[in-house]
């Protein structure tokens, strides 16, 4: 049995079970990232991160998200905000300026007075990079049960489906969350699913239903997601405060699909621990 130091870190109540793998050997199952994940009888976490060795030149440090189901994810913004908190006060790198490798492909982090600024990449509308197996369109219209769902599909490094609604507080969003995740046949490698409120051009409120982890205290990519698809439909501005379950984020987009969204938000370590592997 190996011993393993950790790191519990949140982004607005996201919250993380944090490995130094350049430091340690950490090989993990995904029975092992399961058992850890449970907040009754483990640590209790929305994901998983590594810390990882670049594998590439001119890249700083390698990124890897695991879900709590232990399914290994490509993209999590609330994720890169606490790996940029994490190598500064683990005395990794001192830089400002962070390019991290994903599954997903090059990130790079900003540390800011404000919190971690994070370049998001640009949102990605067609079916085949979601993936989605409907024809691109400004919107889609679904048959779940009972109930027809209009929603926005938007791939930020993961996929989202978002779905503006007239109150989040109300919005049922377990069902329709589970229901959407399991039509396989629309989306083949399943889905975040984000319930937005537009309050004002300037600000929307969001839930986020996240595959592997159901609704989390807030998401990064969810919130990214959603202002790319609001701004797309031209229903808010450049500039967007995103309140979450767990608090505010800020994501900033042109609304031109070749440029980035940019994220900034807060990053906090709650706590150091060991655990046997």
């Amino acid at each position: 049995m190996t011993s393993l130091t950790f790191f519990k870190m949140h982004g607005l109540g996201n919250d993380f079970m944090v490995f130094d793998a350049i430091h340690q050997d950490v090989q993990l199952s995904s029975e092992q990232i399961r058992r850890w994940a449970n907040r009754h009888t483990g640590v209790g976490f929305d994901q998983l991160l590594l810390v990882e060795s670049a594998q590439q030149a001119g890249v700083d440090f390698r990124y890897r998200i695991f879900n709590a189901d232990g399914s290994e994810v490509a993209q999590c913004g609330n994720g890169a905000r606490c790996f940029a908190r994490f190598v500064r006060e683990q005395g990794l790198s001192d830089k400002d300026e962070l390019v991290v490798e994903t599954a997903s492909g090059i990130i790079k982090l900003y540390h800011e007075a404000n919190g971690v600024r994070v370049n998001m990449g640009a949102p990605r509308f067609e079916s085949q990079d979601i993936p989605l197996t409907l024809i691109r369109a400004p919107h889609y219209l679904l048959s779940l049960g009972d109930d027809v769902v209009t929603f926005y599909a938007v791939s930020m490094g993961n996929p989202h489906a978002v779905i503006e609604v007239d109150n989040i507080d109300e919005a049922d969003v377990v069902s329709i969350g589970a229901a959407l995740q399991a039509r396989a046949d629309i989306f083949p490698e399943s889905v975040n699913v984000g319930f937005v409120q537009i309050v004002s051009r300037e600000q929307v409120r969001l839930r986020v239903y996240e595959r592997g982890s159901g609704e989390t205290q807030a998401c990064g990519t969810g919130a990214s997601a959603a202002m790319a698809a609001l701004r797309s439909a031209d229903l808010v501005d450049e500039q967007v405060r995103v309140s979450l379950l767990g608090g505010d984020l800020t994501i900033r987009w042109s609304g031109d699909e070749s440029e980035p969204l940019w994220m900034t938000g807060p990053a906090e370590t709650v706590f150091q621990g060991v655990i046997n592997a």
